[in-house]
Parts: C-alpha cells; sequence; structure tokens
C-alpha cells in the first residue's frame, strides 16, 4: 500500500522538466542544442530497438494489417468525426479561430517517435508501432490538407515542406533502426543483456521532446495569446478529446480480439497527434496572423497525451509484466497430477 503511494520517477521527472521548461525556455541557440540532442536521442533508441528485434519480429510488425488498418481509421476517421461532434455541440465554446485549431488537430496524422516509445515502455508490439505511426505520418502529408479542405470547406495544398518530412523520418528513424538490424548479430546480444540502457534511451527521448516543446511554446507566447480563462476551455476540451479516443481505441482493441501488446500499440498510435509535422502544415494551410492561435490546441493537446500516455504505458508495463512473471495455468494443473 505504501508504495502505491510513492509517485513513479518518471512521472516526477516529466513534471519537473514541464516545470523547467515553464520557467527557463531554451531559446535560439539553447533551443538548436535541445532540438540536436533530442534527434540524437531519438536515433539511439531507434538503433537500440534495431538491434534488438530479429528479423522476423520485424517483418510480421509490417504485416499485421489489421491493427495498421485500425491505427489509421482511428487516426483519420475517428478523430475528425469526434472533432465535429464536439463542434456541433459546443459551437459557441471557443472563438472561430480555436475551433479551426480544433478541427486542424483532428485532421493531423499521428507522432513517430513518442508514440513508439510509449508503446516500448508500455511493452506494446514495437515493430508494428513503428510501421504504423511511421505510415500515418507518410500518408497525412496528402490526407491531412485534403481532410482540413472537407471540415473547415477551405481549399489547401500539401507541399512546403512534404519532401523535407519525409527525409527527416528517413533518416532520422529508419536508417538508425535499418543499421541496429544490420548490426544485431554483433551487438543484439550486448543490447538484450543491458535492457537499462535500451530504458534510459526510451525515457531520455521522452524527457527531451517534452522541454523542447513545451519550450516552443513558451517562447512562441502561448502564455500572451489567451487569457486564463480560454486556456483552461481549451484545456479541458483537449483533455475530453483525448479521453474519448484512447477509450474508443481501447474497447475497439479488445472488441476485435488483439492481444494486449497490439492493444498498447493501437492505444499509442491511434491517439496521438504530431506537433512536429503539425506546425509546417498549419503554416501553409493557414497562412496569417491567426496561424499561432489555430496551432495553440494542438500545442495543448500535445502536452496532454505526452503527460497521460506516460502514465498509461508505465501502468501497461506493470500489467503485462505481471502476466508475463505468472506461470502458465496448464504448468500449475501438470504439478499436481501424480506420475
Amino acid at each position: 500500500m505504501f508504495r502505491r503511494l510513492i509517485p513513479d520517477p518518471f512521472l516526477v521527472a516529466l513534471v519537473c522538466v514541464v516545470a523547467l521548461a515553464a520557467v527557463l525556455p531554451c531559446s535560439g541557440r539553447g533551443a538548436e542544442i535541445v532540438d540536436t540532442l533530442a534527434t540524437l536521442a531519438i536515433a539511439m533508441l531507434f538503433f537500440l530497438q534495431g538491434a534488438r528485434l530479429a528479423p522476423e519480429t520485424v517483418v510480421s510488425g509490417f504485416t499485421h494489417w489489421r491493427l495498421h488498418l485500425l491505427v489509421l481509421a482511428c487516426t483519420f476517421i475517428m478523430f475528425p468525426v469526434l472533432g465535429l461532434a464536439l463542434h456541433a455541440a459546443m459551437p459557441h465554446l471557443l472563438s472561430e479561430p480555436l475551433w479551426i485549431g480544433v478541427l486542424f488537430l483532428c485532421a493531423l496524422p499521428s507522432t513517430v517517435q513518442s508514440s513508439i516509445a510509449f508503446t516500448s515502455i508500455g511493452k506494446g508490439n514495437i515493430p508494428g508501432a513503428i510501421c504504423s505511426a511511421t505510415a500515418s505520418n507518410l500518408l497525412g502529408i496528402f490526407i491531412t490538407p485534403v481532410l482540413v479542405g472537407l471540415l473547415l470547406s477551405t481549399q489547401g495544398g500539401g507541399g512546403g515542406g512534404d519532401i523535407s518530412q519525409i527525409g527527416k523520418i528517413v533518416l532520422q528513424l529508419l536508417a538508425p533502426f535499418i543499421l541496429g538490424q544490420v548490426l544485431r548479430p554483433r551487438i543484439g546480444a550486448f543490447v538484450l543483456r543491458n535492457k537499462k540502457i535500451l530504458s534510459m534511451s526510451d525515457r531520455g527521448s521522452i524527457l527531451l521532446v517534452v522541454y523542447s516543446a513545451f519550450s516552443a511554446a513558451v517562447v512562441n507566447g502561448i502564455w500572451q495569446r489567451l487569457s486564463i480563462s480560454e486556456l483552461l476551455v481549451v484545456l479541458v476540451l483537449d483533455m475530453v478529446l483525448l479521453a474519448l479516443v484512447l477509450t474508443v481505441t481501447t474497447v475497439a482493441a479488445r472488441l476485435l480480439g488483439f492481444n494486449k501488446p497490439d492493444e498498447v500499440t493501437i492505444v499509442f498510435c491511434g491517439s496521438k497527434k504530431t506537433l512536429a509535422s503539425g506546425v509546417p502544415m498549419a503554416n501553409v494551410l493557414f497562412p496569417g496572423p491567426e496561424a499561432g492561435t489555430i496551432i495553440l490546441p494542438l500545442m495543448v493537446f500535445h502536452q496532454v497525451q505526452l503527460m497521460v500516455c506516460a502514465a498509461l504505458a508505465q501502468r501497461y508495463a506493470r500489467i503485462i509484466g505481471a502476466g508475463a512473471s505468472k506461470p502458465p495455468v496448464s504448468s500449475s494443473v501438470d504439478a499436481q497430477r501424480p506420475n
């Protein structure tokens, strides 16, 4: 009972990082250094994942089409439907630019780095997460502008940096993972023996991403653009949206018969929205002075999803770890049988 009252060290670290970013946000050259460190940490994470995973496991992840279809449906169908439903139910809750921001948020693809990192922490299907999150991000380059046009009845293109986004995904995520796979015969056993290295890479990359993202929000004047009451309304609405998505993805995964590691992957890949790709897309789709206000719901949602999913990943890790430590029922029954 006493141990349950002790806060998880990783969650404490997350709160401290957010507080540090709010008081001492990185900017200018410091922000560039933090972004570089985050990029290196994420690349190391994928390199270690590649070194740890057997090739046959990776292939099975890429051929798990039911999982990928469900994640894509959650990202590009369920999210927009929920956004439209919330707007229809409470059209005067937010100003028009903020509601546009909520609908824009719903049309975005999933994150890549944090989805896979949280799947790893929660002991989920990592190859499936790599495939689903990467496919979502790449397809979103083309799907998101179309969805935004449908949701807002406006015209929007998908240019302006799409090629660079694809190149960034390849260089930062896929290339280290493939390198890890190539070097797996040499270093795979070492990585498996030293699981703490992989755990530190998971959590370290999340902490750096949180600090970088929240620092950028503070530097960009998130506190000056909204009153406290408006910010609270956006926060509550984002929390409601995330709660609905987490509930639907969890229930859908269980009703469709997915196992627990697949459920972890579906929940984390299907509930995320990317800030890294969302901001460049917003600059293209919403040129003008209101672009900063439009991306505010996304910036707030990004912080909420990181904090909530960090706690959820720890919970999944305990559940799956406890299940793995229990002896099979058949073995205990057999042990009671006379020889």
